[in-house]
């Protein structure tokens, strides 16, 4: 065995995607306490340091799996994530650059490949996307006729809310996710306009509980189908490991013969 692949070997072992998950959890703590100023100002020396030993581990890290795999090593979605961002970790924070520093956190990110369920959750929200878009464009379309009907019909004595096209969209997004749309948005509406419910309730009935529960329902779909795909690679793996494992039975029996 070549030291690539020993150190590749080393790097597949359940004992150190563990340790760098210990690290990355580890990090994010620490990437949280630079927020607090207290933190940092009883112990902002220790964590600086603590953050850097966590920065430097991701590189010798990122560095051994880089010389194990050559060029496979950015094959891999997860790994070109990991690599922009510790290298942008490593990029010095002055101005813009502090704003990119910042998505050192986004670092926690790697914990999904590591555990199967929340994995299988961003496969189900991946697989999603294709069937969401049309979704999203039924729902564009219906945001764009409300708007302009909401512009036309209110916009005269409420044009805070309703007075562009803009305006309107984010009032009645505002309807849409029921925060204060009633006490808030539409009863004072309907003090000068009091047929306006004929307008809001059903805006309300095909946004949020039609169009947006479409939505979780690919989703839903989705994670089960993948899931499903999930387990019948299992099995198909199991299956032939038992074949396996019988013809090596009938070899050892039919040697002994």
């Amino acid at each position: 065995m070549t030291a690539r692949q020993r150190l590749g070997s080393f790097f597949d072992r359940p004992a150190t995607r563990n340790f760098i998950t210990a690290v990355i959890l580890f990090n994010a703590l620490m990437l949280g306490f630079e927020t607090s100023d207290r933190a940092m100002a009883a112990a902002g020396g220790l964590i600086i340091t603590l953050d850097a030993i966590c920065l430097a581990i991701f590189v010798v890290e990122l560095a051994g799996k880089i010389f194990a795999r050559g060029p496979a090593f950015f094959r891999s979605g997860w790994n070109v994530f990991d690599f922009v961002i510790v290298g942008v970790a490593l990029l010095p924070s002055a101005q813009v650059l502090s704003v990119l520093r910042a998505m050192r956190i986004l670092r926690l990110f790697r914990i999904v490949s590591v555990a199967p369920t929340l994995r299988r959750v961003v496969e189900g929200f991946v697989s999603a996307l294709p069937g969401m878009a049309s979704v999203f464009l039924l729902m564009a379309l219906i945001f764009y006729i409300a708007a302009v009907m909401a512009t036309q019909l209110f916009g005269d004595r409420f044009p805070d809310w309703f007075g562009t096209i803009f305006d309107s969209a984010y009032t009645l997004f505002q309807v849409m996710t029921l925060e204060s749309w009633s006490m808030g948005i539409v009863r004072p509406v309907m003090e000068v306009y009091p047929y306006a419910w004929a307008f809001f309730v059903p805006f309300i009935l095909v946004t949020t509980f039609a169009v947006v529960n479409l939505i979780v329902g690919l989703i839903v779909n989705s994670m089960q189908e993948a899931h499903s795909q999930e387990s019948d690679a299992a099995t198909a793996d199991y299956r032939d490991e038992v074949l396996k494992r019988l013809e090596n039975i009938e070899r050892r029996l039919s040697d002994r013969d």
